[in-house]
């Protein structure tokens, strides 16, 4: 008997010991547990330990089970919860109701999920850290683009750092795959599809320090076109960011006032056009319809970012719309027998954001709903996972107690506040003056005097570099805050509006969605991403990173998925 109690308590001490060393993932009914180990954070938290644990998270959700045959993933740059609760009521009275009960496009989808989105070394990120974990698994730094965390401006800390996006791991899988943006598309979200930079703002040649360039670093334009590396490249690329990609000696064909940035004398439409001899490359909406049926497209419809989806109408040359866009894009990769992977941004939600200006900002999150919906009906969801999402989140507030269908731009009526014991009118803050719906923890909406813009209501665009103190609040009372460039107040002053940490949404429906559910690390999307298409994962697997129920769990080399890379 005493014994038997020695055994047990030496089998006990054993399991602690164990338990203390690592934490088998909870699985849920048709999920698989995978162990991942107990870290000190944040020093403890490696590339391989943020890899290993966004598997256990999506395995042990029931990832496995899905079998996608294509993905497209929605990201809504700077898309907050509140920034899709106002646009739902924006585009819903837009429509004539009184908002509240409208649904924008994704929000029928039947999975939903919040995403824990700060950085490994802030707790409010940026879009490069954030994308990173979304594309390759792994948490990294702020600014960092596909390389795992290091030091932010140092070129030969991340030579060895590089992470496989999985669009480059679908590449090499076989899979078509594609790239769509509303900013430059070497800007941080769709350039953590395909590049490997600690800077995100190394964007072409002229960006690069000199210690950089002697180091081995590439600006992340070229590395667009050297991700062919890993298969043929990107069939489809649509974006912003012509000025990247041409000479100082190319003038845009749209300005005549403009040309390009590189000083580097590489043209590197030119160098796709040679890549691509039977591919298209276009900057304006007649040559996006005109190149339907090519093999490949290469869309760079603005020097910079694309316009906002307001102004976009009066662009001499022809933009198209993000749903046209991806219209476009779904019907090339859909020709493809092996499937596809597809990344579509709608990123000029977040500059609006950072500009104080909503009525920009809920135009471009329904103008992604637009583009959502017409995926959804494209594809079926039996073969096609979609999910929508966003990077980060932005300090906009939903205040007062404004009445059902009151203009979500305007400014506060209701019935006396929470009592609702009064008549209906504008509601006052304590000062006696009227107040938006709608307001800003901080940004360029700040209502003292600046640089730029004297005391009071500030209108778009407003960038000021100094403030002078408010002094109270400006009446609204005769101010048409709905007006598209009217600036939403922000208590602190800043020359832009700065990004929120809180959770943001995840939206999914097709194979696999229903394992998004819960709160999830960011870095999980990837994992539910590859561990739901059956062709990605076993890429992954051939190339020795799974476990024995075939859960890839080890951190991919990228060299190990180019086309000349040695048999495993």
């Amino acid at each position: 008997m005493i014994r038997t109690t020695s055994l047990l308590a030496a089998t006990a001490a054993t399991l602690l010991l164990g338990a203390c060393s690592s934490t088998p993932q909870a699985s849920s009914p048709g999920g698989l547990s995978i162990t991942v180990p107990t870290v000190a954070h944040p020093d403890g938290e490696t590339p391989q330990w943020w890899y290993r644990s966004g598997a256990a998270q999506a395995a042990g959700n029931g990832a496995m089970n899905g079998k996608a045959r294509n993905v497209i993933l929605f990201l809504g740059d700077g898309m907050s919860l509140t920034t899709v609760a106002a646009a739902r009521i924006f585009e819903g009275q837009r429509k004539g109701a009184s908002g509240e009960e409208n649904l924008l496009s994704w929000e029928h989808f039947p999975a939903t999920a919040f995403s824990k989105t700060y950085n490994v070394d802030s707790q409010t990120p940026d879009s490069a850290g954030t994308m990173t974990a979304i594309t390759t698994g792994v948490k990294t730094h702020m600014g960092a683009i596909g390389v795992s965390a290091g030091k932010r401006p140092d070129c030969a800390d991340s030579l060895q750092k590089g992470l496989l996006s999985w669009l480059q791991l679908a590449d090499s899988a076989g899979m078509a795959t594609g790239i769509v943006t509303t900013a430059r598309l070497t800007h941080a979200t769709p350039a953590a599809t395909y590049a490997h930079s600690p800077e995100r703002n190394w964007e072409n040649d002229t960006d690069l320090t000199e210690e950089a360039k002697a180091a081995g670093c590439k600006d992340i334009a070229q590395q667009l076109l050297t991700t062919s590396r890993f298969g043929r490249g990107p069939q489809v690329i649509l974006g912003g960011g012509r000025g990247e990609f041409t000479t100082v000696e190319e003038r845009d064909p749209e300005y005549d006032d403009k040309v390009g940035q590189r000083l580097d004398g590489r043209s590197l439409v030119s160098e796709w056009q040679q890549a691509n001899p039977q591919g298209a490359y276009v900057w304006n909406a007649d040559q996006l319809k005109a190149a339907a049926n090519a093999p490949a497209i290469f869309g760079l419809f603005e020097p910079d970012h694309m316009q906002y989806e307001y102004e976009r109408a009066n662009d001499a040359g022809g933009e198209p719309s993000l749903a046209e866009l991806t219209r476009t894009a779904i019907a090339n990769l859909s020709r493809e027998k092996q499937g596809y992977v597809l990344m579509i941004e709608g990123a000029r939600i977040d500059h609006a954001n950072h500009s104080g200006n909503a009525y920009r900002a809920l135009t471009d999150t329904v103008a992604m709903s637009d583009a959502v919906r017409v995926a959804t009906e494209m594809t079926r969801d039996e073969d096609t996972l979609i999910i929508v999402t966003a990077d980060h989140s932005h300090t906009l507030n939903f205040v007062g107690y404004p009445a059902r269908g009151n203009p979500i731009l305007g400014k506060v009526k209701d019935r006396g506040g929470e009592d609702g014991l009064g008549t209906m009118d504008l509601a006052r803050d304590g000062g006696g003056q009227p107040y938006t719906t709608l307001s800003y923890a901080n940004g360029p909406g700040f209502t003292g005097a600046t640089n730029q813009q004297p005391a009071g209501a500030k209108r778009y665009p407003h960038n000021p570099s100094s403030f002078d103190p408010a002094t109270g609040r400006p009446d609204l009372t005769a101010v048409d805050t709905e007006h598209p460039d009217y600036m939403q107040e922000a208590l602190v002053p800043g020359k832009s509006e700065s990004h929120g940490g809180e959770d943001v949404g995840i939206w999914a429906r097709g194979p696999g969605s229903n394992a998004i559910r819960g709160t999830l690390e960011q870095n999980a999307i990837y994992h539910m991403i590859v561990q739901a298409t059956p062709r990605l994962r076993e890429r992954l697997c051939q190339a020795g990173t799974c476990d024995a129920n075939g859960v890839p769990v080890e951190l991919p080399a990228p060299a190990r998925f180019e086309r000349n890379a040695p048999a495993p």
